[in-house]
């Protein structure tokens, strides 16, 4: 089969389940994965035979496509700012709003900037084995309650060549009180912000297959993440330390008042690319 036939195969099989920009990107991601060919070079080969191995793993992803399941669950990886990230069904896929968030913190310090960094809710490490790559002098600290996931994260580490501690914690329950106060430059996090109310809403690819407990909140206290993370950052930043969030793009107002509370100044909602609120960021400082 040539890449042309497997491409024809691929829309035939995968359309009625995905748009055709969706399965384009497919497309795009199994050849440069499988075949180690960029885009241009999959288009100027198209009439390639491929080894017969490749071609049986391209299928096999086509029907696991058609079950709805994620390409990046089906590779065991993904990209995330220009990094290569392994990925397990017990944790979240990392996403562009992600990045983004990421963007904006490696774009407000210096990169030389020495600081400790603390990465709540860390999932694949993401976040935090990003910014220990564009902060090489910083200290991060990356934490999580789900042990399968701080797995996946440590080979992340490893896989980048960067220094992340990890820690199991829980700041709901536990209050993270290994951290000293006024201790941390900088708290991001990426908390469970969906509610349950918003199921009905979400794609069969993530429903069916990313883990609940990163996606959604508690039923009778959407904001708790939030709540506690700020309250958490009240007693551990130091003075002029500031929080990052994502965030539930239906709430930003909420989440304002919510940091305005614990004390936090110069209170910043921003856009990501498609016009949606989905980060915060705010500062701590002491009278």
């Amino acid at each position: 089969m040539t890449i042309r036939q497997i491409t024809t195969a691929m829309f035939l099989q995968l359309t009625g389940h995905y748009p055709e920009t969706e399965i384009e990107s497919f497309a795009r991601i199994l050849f440069r994965h499988y075949l180690k060919m960029t885009p241009a070079q999959a288009h100027l080969s198209q009439d390639g035979e491929l080894p017969s191995g490749i071609e049986q793993k391209i299928l096999a992803a086509i029907e696991e496509l058609k079950k709805n399941r994620p390409v990046q669950y089906i590779l065991g990886e993904t990209e995330f700012y220009g990094l290569r990230f392994e990925l397990t069904p017990d944790v979240l896929i990392p996403r562009p709003e992600t990045e983004e968030l990421v963007d904006w913190i490696v774009r407000k310090y210096n990169r030389n900037t020495s600081m400790t960094i603390i990465d709540i809710g860390t999932g694949s490490g993401c976040i935090a084995v990003a910014l220990a790559k564009n902060f090489p002098n910083a200290c991060v600290w990356a934490v999580d309650i789900s042990e399968a996931a701080l797995v996946v994260a440590q080979q992340n580490a490893l896989t980048n060549r960067v220094k992340v501690n990890f820690l199991s914690g829980d700041v709901l329950n536990d209050g993270l009180t290994e951290f000293a106060p006024v201790s941390l430059d900088v708290i991001v996090s990426n908390p469970p912000y969906v509610m349950p109310s918003e199921k009905d809403r979400m794609l069969p690819n993530v429903l069916e297959y990313e883990p609940h407990v990163a996606l959604f909140t508690p039923d009778d206290h959407p904001f708790i993440f939030y709540e506690r993370i700020a309250a958490f950052g009240t007693k551990c930043l130091k003075n002029g330390g500031r929080i990052f969030f994502e965030i539930n793009e239906t709430f930003p107002d909420i989440l304002v008042d919510i940091l305005q509370k614990n004390l936090y100044s110069d209170v910043t909602p921003r856009k990501d690319i498609n016009g949606k609120w989905r980060m915060m960021s705010a500062q701590l400082r002491y009278l």
